[in-house]
């Protein structure tokens, strides 16, 4: 039904930067928020930046990490800049939506992105 499909991780040095993107395709009859959360090895996945009401970032990513949004292309981005080895992961873009007017709003996950950052 709703399919997101993630792109940009990669290999990037400590201080250095990338640009996840995501794209959702299908039956989406409206979009109640976009965002990236982010799972290391060994941890619980965790938020890392929403696009909502309001954008929401976590502390750990504030000054450095920016997510935005093109509504006409039903795309969230994440600019990560200035990337520290703690934050390796595996980046999950996710959709929060419903398929009809008035319909249940269901969270939808992408396939998942790895950062690593690393000399």
């Amino acid at each position: 039904q709703v399919q997101l499909l993630e792109s940009g991780g990669g290999l990037v040095q400590p201080g250095g930067s990338l640009k996840l993107s995501c794209a959702a395709s299908g039956s989406i009859f409206s979009i109640n928020a976009m965002g990236w959360y982010r799972q290391a090895p060994g941890k619980q996945r965790e938020l890392v930046a929403t696009i909502a009401s309001v954008v929401t970032y976590a502390d750990s990513v504030k000054g450095r990490f920016t997510v935005s949004r093109d509504n006409a292309k039903n795309t969230v981005y994440l600019q990560m800049n200035g990337l520290k080895p703690e934050d390796t992961a595996i980046y999950y873009c996710n959709l929060d939506g419903s398929l009809r007017s008035s319909g249940p709003t269901y969270r939808y996950w992408g396939q998942g992105a790895q950062v690593t950052v690393s000399s």
